[in-house]
C-alpha cells in the first residue's frame, strides 16, 4: 500500500493522525485497503451475532445431538452451494476469488478438524452442539491469531463465518442482510463475511468501512476485486454513527468522513472525479510496455496469494507472476498436501498464465503455522525460528514433494523456483542438492520436465544474506529482494505492532545500502534481480529503485498500472543521479525529502 504520509499534504484532513470531530463533521482514521473515493449514505450492517448458552446433556441424548449437528452442517453446505452460484454472477476476479473461498468453506464442512472437533466435544464433554461449535471455533481462532503471518491470521474471519452459519442453522436464527439498501450505500460493519460479500451488488454499494480487517483479509481482497473504496480497522467506527447519514470513504488515504462539511464534500467530489479519470487513463496502459523515456524495458510482474487471482494478474497487464506464495496449499487442513495435489494446482496456474513466467516461492511457513500437521513444537519466536527453507531442509520429505510438483508443472510453462529466508551459501547448495535428487528420481520415471530446467533463485530478505550477496549470487540463478522482511529484520521492528509500526521505514539508510549491495552483487554475477516487497508496488519508490539498478518489480495487481505510468515517465540518467545522491546521505528525513521532491514527467 502506498504510504499515506506523502499524499495528505493537500488534503483537508491531512494533518490529522487520529479520529476527530469538528462542527458535526466526524473524521475517522483507518487502513485504506482499496483505493478510490465513495460518497454515499451510511448503511449499518449487523453481522447477526448469536448468544450461545451451554447445556449439559444426558448420555442417552448424545447421538441425537450429534445428528442435529450433522443436519446443521449439511444445511450449511447447501447454503454455501447456493452462494457459489450467486458468486458466479459476479464474474471476473471477484467471482473467482469468492468461488475459491466458498469451495474452501465446503471443505471445512466435510469431515474437517472443525466438524470432528465439535462432535468430539459433544460426546466427550456432553454439551449441546451450539456450545461445542462456539468452543471449537474459539480454539481454532486462537491458533490462527497467533500466526506470524498477516495473510494466514486474516483467515480468522473465514473460520468465524463458518461458525456463525452453523450456529444460525442450529438455532434457526433468521438472517437477511442488506435489505432495503439506500442508493450509493456506504456499508459500515463490525466485519464483512464472505457470505455477506456474495450478496453485495456493486451497482448499489459504493464503499465499505469495517472495525475488523487488514490488508490481506478476505474483505480487503474482495473490495479490491470489486473496485469498492474501502477502509478497515477503524476501532471507533460504530460508536457515534447512525444509519442514513452522509459519509465519504477515502480508500486511498484511509479516511472515513461522516456528516462532511460543504467544503469537504466539494473537495472529495473533485477527488473522486480525478481518481476515475486517472483509472481510465491507467486502464489504457494494459497493453502498453513498461518502457522508460530513454527506451529501457522494465519488467512489471504481480504477486499472487491464491490461484483464482490469475484473472486479475492478466487483467492488470503484468508480464508474469513475480511471486506466487505457495502457503495457500497448506492452509486449513490437518495434513500436508501430496505431490500430486500440489502439481495439479500449480499446473492450473501455469497453464492459465499462457506462457508468462511464474515464480513459485517454496513454502515460507513453519513453527506455529504448520505445527499440527508437522508435529513441531511452537518456537518462542516463529519469525526467527524453524521456518521457510530452514524447515524445508529439516523436513526434506516436504521440500522434495514441493520441488517435484513444481518441476512437473514446469513442463506446462515457464517457471522460476524461489527459496525464502536464505541466510548462507550452504543453505542454497543444500537446496540445489535436494532439487537434483528430485530431478534424478523424476527422470527415472520418465516424467516430462522443462528443458532447460527452471532457474533456482534466492530470496534476499535477511541482512546477513544481503551482506553475503556476492557469494550467494554465484550459486543462485536470480535474486528476489523481499523489502518487507529485510526492513523488519534490519530495524528490529514488527510492523504489525502498533506501538512501533510508525518506525518501519524502507528508506532507512541501512535498508537502502543492503538493497544496493544485493543489486550490485547480482550485476557482477550477471543474474537478474527483482524487488517483490511492498516498495515495488509503491510509486513513491519507483524512481529510486530503478536508479539503484532494479529492472524487475513484482507487486499487487492493483499497483501494476500505477507503477507502469511512473516507469514511462522516467529518464534513467536522472534517476541514477538521484540514487547516487541518496546513497551519499545518512539522514532518513533528508532521503525522504529527496524521494518526494523528485519529479517524474507524466
Amino acid at each position: 500500500m502506498t504510504s499515506r504520509a506523502g499524499h495528505r499534504q493537500n488534503h483537508p484532513h491531512g494533518h490529522r493522525t487520529c479520529s476527530g470531530q469538528s462542527r458535526g463533521e466526524i473524521v475517522l482514521d483507518g487502513l485504506g485497503v482499496s483505493r478510490g473515493v465513495a460518497i454515499g449514505t451510511v448503511y449499518l450492517h449487523d453481522s447477526g451475532t448469536i448468544v450461545v448458552r451451554e447445556r449439559r446433556l444426558a448420555a442417552n441424548g448424545l447421538d441425537a445431538e450429534c445428528s442435529r449437528f450433522q443436519a446443521s452442517a449439511s444445511e450449511a453446505i447447501r447454503q454455501v452451494e447456493l452462494l457459489q452460484a450467486k458468486a458466479g454472477e459476479l464474474g471476473g476476479s471477484a467471482g473467482e476469488e469468492l468461488g475459491y473461498l466458498l469451495d474452501a468453506y465446503r471443505q471445512m464442512l466435510h469431515g474437517s478438524r472443525l466438524i470432528r472437533g465439535v462432535e468430539a466435544r459433544i460426546r466427550g464433554e456432553r454439551i449441546n452442539a451450539e456450545a461445542a461449535v462456539q468452543q471449537e471455533i474459539n480454539d481454532i481462532v486462537r491458533g490462527f491469531e497467533a500466526m506470524d503471518d498477516a495473510y494466514l491470521a486474516a483467515r480468522v474471519a473465514d473460520i468465524r463465518d463458518i461458525g456463525r452459519r452453523l450456529l444460525r442453522n442450529l438455532t434457526n436464527a433468521d438472517y437477511r442482510p442488506f435489505t432495503a439498501l439506500p442508493r450509493n450505500a456506504v456499508i459500515f460493519a463490525e466485519e464483512m463475511t464472505p457470505a455477506d460479500t456474495a450478496l453485495l451488488n456493486p451497482t448499489t454499494v459504493a464503499g465499505l468501512a469495517t472495525v475488523v480487517g487488514g490488508a490481506e483479509s478476505h474483505t480487503a481482497i474482495m473490495a479490491r476485486s470489486l473496485s469498492l473504496p474501502s477502509v478497515l480497522g477503524i476501532a471507533d467506527l460504530l460508536g457515534r454513527i447512525k444509519g442514513g447519514e452522509t459519509a465519504i470513504i477515502d480508500g486511498s488515504n484511509g479516511l472515513v468522513v461522516v456528516n462532511p462539511l460543504p467544503e469537504t464534500l466539494a473537495f472529495y467530489r473533485r477527488e473522486k472525479a480525478a481518481f476515475l479519470k486517472t483509472r481510465r487513463r491507467l486502464g489504457r496502459l494494459k497493453e502498453v510496455p513498461a518502457v522508460t523515456r530513454d527506451g529501457t524495458r522494465i519488467s512489471l510482474q504481480a504477486n499472487m496469494e491464491l490461484p483464482n487471482e490469475v484473472g486479475a494478474v492478466l487483467e492488470s497487464g503484468a508480464e508474469g507472476i513475480g511471486l506466487l506464495r505457495s502457503e495457500f496449499m497448506f492452509m486449513n487442513r490437518p495434513d500436508m498436501p501430496s505431490e500430486d495435489e500440489q502439481y495439479a494446482i500449480l499446473r492450473g496456474v501455469v497453464e492459465r498464465m499462457g506462457g508468462r513466467t511464474v515464480t513459485i516461492r517454496t513454502f515460507d511457513a513453519g513453527g506455529d503455522k504448520l505445527a499440527p500437521a508437522l508435529g513441531c513444537a511452537i518456537g518462542p519466536n516463529p519469525a526467527l525460528g524453524l521456518r521457510a527453507i530452514r524447515l524445508g531442509l529439516a523436513r526434506q520429505d516436504l521440500l522434495e514433494a514441493q520441488l517435484a510438483a513444481i518441476l512437473r508443472a514446469s513442463a506446462h510453462g515457464p517457471i522460476r523456483i524461489l527459496i525464502p529466508m536464505i541466510a548462507t551459501v550452504g543453505e542454497l547448495r543444500a537446496t540445489r542438492e535436494v532439487m537434483n535428487r528430485v530431478i534424478r528420481r523424476l527422470r527415472k520415471k520418465d516424467v516430462v520436465l522443462a528443458d532447460p530446467l527452471p532457474p533456482l533463485g534466492a530470496m534476499i530478505e535477511i541482512p546477513g544474506a544481503a551482506l553475503s550477496a556476492d557469494s550467494i549470487a554465484w550459486h543462485a540463478d536470480f535474486f528476489a529482494i523481499g523489502t518487507n522482511d529485510l526492513t523488519q529484520y534490519t530495524l528490529a521492528i514488527d510492523r504489525s505492532d502498533e506501538a512501533v509500526a510508525h518506525l518501519f521505514n524502507p528508506l532507512h539508510p541501512a535498508v537502502l545500502r543492503l538493497i544496493q549491495f544485493s543489486v550490485q552483487a547480482a550485476t557482477r554475477a550477471r543474474i537478474p534481480v527483482c524487488v517483490c516487497g511492498e516498495m515495488a508496488g509503491d510509486p513513491r519508490y519507483t524512481a529510486l529503485l530503478l536508479g539503484l539498478g532494479i529492472r524487475e518489480l513484482s507487486m499487487a495487481t492493483s499497483n501494476v498500472p500505477v507503477v507502469k505510468s511512473q516507469v514511462r515517465g522516467i529518464d534513467l540518467a536522472a534517476v541514477t543521479a538521484l540514487a547516487r545522491q541518496i546513497m551519499e546521505e545518512n539522514d532518513g528525513g533528508r532521503i525522504a525529502a529527496l524521494v518526494d521532491g523528485f519529479k517524474i514527467d507524466g
